[in-house]
């Protein structure tokens, strides 16, 4: 017979249960269940190379008479060059790339742009993000958020896209019913211990359905919150990783993925590449920070089991004038290189290499409208529409060997 003790002892439980509950990150206490259900799901990383890269002095046409001309202080030797084919070659930074290349795990897509470019930092990334060109819209919506919105039904409070870094999630990741989080350290999301509900509430028995909510919900959120706060002990010296910010960006998702992390999608931005003045130095060590950190990332998962599950895409907002100014650097652009990464791909150069003496404006002629390569990936690898994501249908790029 249920006593009125009981009855008080249960309600006083409840009561500390709901009462506590707004506290717990939402997010965490879908993750565990989300992994259970996306185990074996396909995983989207991008990376932002915030600034407007300079996709001449990246994936670099030597052979093209436009190159001399029009590059002087920053016209790179062909002989440092890491040799592509007999016309284009990577800078001599990309080294790891280089070897993912050789090993079948990247595809440069050249010539990306959209019609009618905007060389503002601020409004053709919006476009990028959103995948719309209307500015109304770029305060709403973007393509992975929509995606998303018209995917498989999303659960109350699940979780589809990760920032990691610092900042509110980019307007990429928005959507209606899309739940984004951002993340800049495990240990932002450390909870209370001397509320743990695995210990407080041990052998409780939910009177009702609100409270089993609540009570499995909090003790899925302390069950997370455990594994984040000790991912960088467990994975200490696991992997090798260089030493830079993006390098440890991408390391955390690795330990992300590795716990089971439910999230589809993990995005994070890179800086610098605003390359005005005194380019090469600084150029230089850009790339070489993307490169490095992009191979020790892939080989990370592999070692881990999880490179068939993942993909990743790195793209800037424009690329950069062809002529070099006078400060010896270049200013914003229109079309550039694009770069994915991962198992399964179609690895090599995609699409024809622009023509540095055949310009308008000054600028490259953009080849692949940008949302080619988005309508590929949702398509093929997330498995989601993209008529209302992209607003309309392109055609997808042969990236993917299956």
């Amino acid at each position: 017979m249920f006593s009125r003790r009981d009855f008080l002892a249960t309600t006083l439980r409840s009561s500390t249960l709901l009462a506590l509950a707004p506290a717990v990150p939402g997010f965490l206490a879908q993750t565990a269940r989300a992994a259970k259900a996306e185990k074996d799901s396909r995983i989207l990383v991008v990376i932002q190379l915030d600034g407007g890269n300079d996709g001449i002095n990246t994936v670099v046409p030597f052979a093209d008479e436009g190159y001399a001309k029009y590059r002087k202080a920053l016209r790179l030797s062909t002989e440092r060059l890491i040799k592509i084919n007999d016309r284009v070659g990577l800078h001599a930074s990309l080294g790891d790339a280089a070897k993912l290349l050789e090993s079948g795990r990247l595809a440069i897509v050249q010539g990306v742009g959209y019609p009618n470019p905007s060389r503002s930092h601020f409004q053709s990334m919006a476009i990028w993000q959103s995948a719309r060109f209307d500015p109304e819209e770029h305060r709403s919506f973007g393509w992975l958020g929509r995606a998303f919105d018209d995917g498989a039904k999303i659960a109350a409070g699940e979780t589809t896209s990760l920032l990691i870094g610092s900042g509110p999630p980019p307007l990429a990741l928005r959507g209606r019913r899309a739940v984004a989080s951002a993340m800049e350290r495990t240990e932002d999301f450390a909870l209370d211990s001397k509320i743990d509900p695995r210990r407080t509430f041990s052998g409780v028995t939910p009177s009702d359905d609100l409270t089993a909510f609540v009570q499995r919900s909090m003790l899925d959120a302390y069950s997370t919150s455990e594994h984040l706060t000790h991912l960088g002990r467990t994975s200490a010296g696991q992997a090798n990783y260089p030493s830079n910010g993006l390098a440890t960006r991408l390391q955390l998702i690795s330990q992300l993925l590795k716990i089971g992390f439910g999230a589809r999608v993990f995005y994070t931005v890179h800086g610098g590449f605003d390359t005005h003045s005194t380019q090469l130095p600084r150029h230089s060590e850009l790339l070489f920070q993307v490169s490095s950190s992009l191979r020790a990332f892939l080989d990370d998962l592999a070692a881990a089991g999880l490179a068939e599950r993942v993909l990743v895409l790195a793209f800037s907002e424009f690329g950069r004038r062809v002529a070099e100014n006078s400060s010896q650097g270049t200013d914003h652009g229109t079309a550039g290189p694009v770069f994915l990464a991962g198992a399964g791909l179609r690895a090599g150069l995609v699409g024809d290499t622009p023509n540095l003496l055949d310009l308008q404006d000054g600028d490259l002629k953009w080849g692949i409208d940008f949302r080619r390569i988005y309508a590929t990936i949702l398509e093929e690898w997330l498995g989601l529409p993209t008529r209302t994501a992209l607003a309309g249908t392109f055609e997808r790029l042969p990236l993917f060997t299956g």
